[in-house]
C-alpha cells in the first residue's frame, strides 16, 4: 500500500472515531504519531521527514483528485426567510472569502443552500470560520455546516 494511501486510511479511521468537528491540528498531530508509530513495520519511509514528505505528496494528491485545504463548503438549512443568503455572504466577506460556487433552492418553504467559497485570503482558520457560520446560523434561525472541501471529500469518498 503506498504511503499516501496509508495516511489517508489512517485520517479517514481518526474521523470516523472522533467525527467530523474534530479539529484539524488534532487529527494532524494523531495522523503523524500513528504513521511514525507503524513506520518501521511497513518500511516505506525513514522518519519524521518522510511522514512530512508524504503528507504533503498526499494533500497535493488530496488537492487535485478530491478538493482542497483552501476551499470551505458551506451548507445551510432551514425555513425559509429573506436574509438567509445576505447573512451567509457577509460572514464570508467579512472573512475576505470569495464564492467559487453558489446553488440554493426553496422547497415548499423549506430552504437549502450550498456554497463552495476560496478561504485562500481569509485571516482565520477554518475552524475559527466554522463557529462564525454556527452562531450567524443561530441568528438567523437556520443550520450552518461549514467544512473544508478535502475533508469533505474524504468523508464523503465512497
Amino acid at each position: 500500500m503506498a504511503n499516501e494511501e496509508l495516511i489517508y486510511r489512517i485520517t479517514r479511521a481518526i474521523y470516523g472515531r472522533l467525527g467530523a468537528e474534530a479539529d484539524e491540528r488534532v487529527v494532524e498531530q494523531l495522523v503523524t504519531d500513528v504513521y511514525r508509530a507503524i513506520e518501521p513495520v511497513v518500511g516505506n519511509g525513514s522518519g519524521a521527514g518522510s511522514v512530512q514528505a508524504n503528507q504533503r505528496n498526499a494533500r497535493e494528491r488530496e488537492a487535485q483528485d478530491a478538493g482542497s485545504a483552501e476551499r470551505l463548503i458551506i451548507s445551510v438549512f432551514g425555513v425559509d426567510h429573506p436574509g438567509i443568503v445576505a447573512g451567509v455572504s457577509q460572514v464570508l466577506a467579512e472573512a475576505e472569502c470569495s464564492i467559487i460556487d453558489i446553488n440554493q433552492t426553496v422547497v415548499q418553504g423549506k430552504f437549502a443552500m450550498i456554497i463552495v467559497a476560496n478561504m485562500s485570503r481569509a485571516g482565520e482558520s477554518a475552524a475559527a470560520l466554522k463557529e462564525r457560520f454556527r452562531k450567524e446560523g443561530e441568528r438567523l434561525g437556520v443550520r450552518i455546516y461549514a467544512q473544508r472541501e478535502d475533508l469533505f471529500n474524504a468523508m464523503h469518498r465512497i
